[in-house]
Parts: C-alpha cells; sequence; structure tokens
C-alpha cells in the first residue's frame, strides 16, 4: 500500500522511526513550509519506504522567506523527491490574501512544471480559482489531496486527468458528499492517503492518525464500490506508481 499524502514530521510524533520501520506501507510525507521541506529531506534520505514532496502550503505562503523557493529548487533532483507540494489555495479562515496565495500556487507549477515533477494540491473553498489555474498547466501530473469538492468538480478534474486523494473522511457517519464521489468515479483516478496526523479513520477517529490507518480507507472505499479490498490495494497502488513515477 502507499499512503500518498502524510506528514510524519517530530512536531507530532516523538517515535518516528518506531512508525516508519514498523509500517509496511510505502509513505510520501509532504511538506508544507521551510521547516518540514528539511524534515522531508530528511527522512527521504534515510528511509527506503519514504518518498517525499516539498512546497508551500497556502496557509503558509505569508511566512515564506528569500530562502523558501531556493530550498524547493536545490532539492528538486533528489530521486526520492517526486512532488512540489502541499501546494495550492485556502480561503476557509482568511480570504484575504487570495491573490498572494495565487502567484505562490503559479510559481510552485511552473516549477513542477519546469522540473516534469507531479503537484500535490490542496484546495480549500477554493475549488474553482484552484480549477480555473490548473486548466493553464495541462501537461502536469497532479493529485487533488484530501478532495472535498461535489461530485461535479470531481468529473471535470478528472477529465484533466486529476487523481483525487482519499483519506480517512471517506469513513465519517457525515460524509455522505465524499461517499458520492468515491462511489461515482473509476477507481482508476483514486489514490488512497492519511493525511497523518490529521483525519484518523474510523474506528480511530479523534486519535493521532498513522501511515498504517490507510487498511481503513481502502476498506471503505471497497464497501463503496461493491469491489474486493485486494482490488482497491491493487489499483491505488498502480496509480500512485504511475503518477508519481516511484522506483518501487
Amino acid at each position: 500500500m502507499i499512503d500518498t499524502h502524510c506528514h510524519i514530521f517530530k512536531e507530532y510524533y516523538s517515535n518516528i522511526d518506531e512508525i516508519i520501520t514498523s509500517s509496511d506501507v510505502y509513505m510520501i510525507v509532504a511538506g508544507v513550509d521551510d521547516k518540514s521541506n528539511l524534515e522531508v529531506i530528511e527522512l527521504v534520505n534515510k528511509y527506503d519506504k519514504v518518498y517525499g514532496v516539498i512546497g508551500i502550503q497556502p496557509e503558509e505562503v505569508s511566512n515564506m522567506t528569500n530562502n523558501s523557493i531556493k530550498i524547493i529548487e536545490d532539492n528538486i533532483d533528489n530521486p526520492k523527491i517526486v512532488g512540489i507540494g502541499e501546494i495550492g489555495l485556502d480561503y476557509h479562515w482568511d480570504d484575504s490574501n487570495k491573490e498572494k496565495q495565487k502567484e505562490v500556487f503559479r510559481k510552485m507549477l511552473d516549477i513542477a512544471s519546469k522540473n516534469n515533477k507531479t503537484v500535490v494540491i490542496h484546495s480549500r473553498d477554493a475549488i474553482k480559482d484552484t480549477y480555473d489555474i490548473l486548466k493553464d498547466y495541462k501537461n502536469l501530473k497532479v493529485v487533488l489531496h484530501c478532495y472535498s469538492s461535489s461530485l461535479d468538480m470531481a468529473k471535470e478534474f478528472i477529465k484533466m486527468n486529476v487523481m483525487l486523494g482519499i483519506g480517512g473522511v471517506v469513513t465519517f457517519k457525515n460524509s455522505k458528499k465524499l461517499v458520492e464521489v468515491v462511489k461515482d468515479i473509476p477507481i482508476d483516478n483514486l489514490v488512497l492517503e492519511t493525511d497523518s496526523p490529521y483525519l484518523s479513520p474510523e474506528p480511530y477517529r479523534g486519535t493521532t492518525n498513522i501511515p498504517n490507518n490507510i487498511k481503513f480507507v481502502a476498506q471503505k472505499i471497497a464497501q463503496i464500490k461493491n469491489i474486493s479490498y485486494e482490488e482497491v490495494i491493487e489499483k491505488t497502488t498502480k496509480n500512485a506508481i504511475k503518477q508519481f513515477d516511484l522506483n518501487i
């Protein structure tokens, strides 16, 4: 199995080595700012089963330094860095810096395009702007992390060959909209993720999430789509390997 999006950082875990070495799951650790991007580099260089993406998450754009872009560009050729992310747009808490978010988002997409890297996108309460910007980058491989928008928008994104990241939210009792998306969107357009330490799936909702919990996401997808657990694992793993050009 491949957890395509997690944040296994010292800020959240005191037992990182144990979490990684005891897991059967390959994982893609996502940076969000300078500090976490540097931790991603450390992790991918230390552990065979860990890959990484580095970027500036929209909630962090106001904290960017002169060094932020340099960290990304200096490490983009590391073979274990398989994408630019977590990047995107987030208008949920504060939409006063929309233009700055869009500017940084486009800068990250430009870096990905120049270096032929997949992008991992965070989009919260900003799905239309996300879609409109991505239309200018038709040749990029894209994963929409923690997809939370409508089925209609999901259909528009998969016309662009976008992958939808599905995590623990799909197991929640109030996740009717996401269940509808998972039911109707082909398995060929889905990848698994945990977003650890956040969004632990049922039956562990409310606890610190870990990559091993990816199995509960796969079980729920199998139930929704009325296919076997093994088929979910096989196809989503294949999707992730292709989308991130993983050497697994």
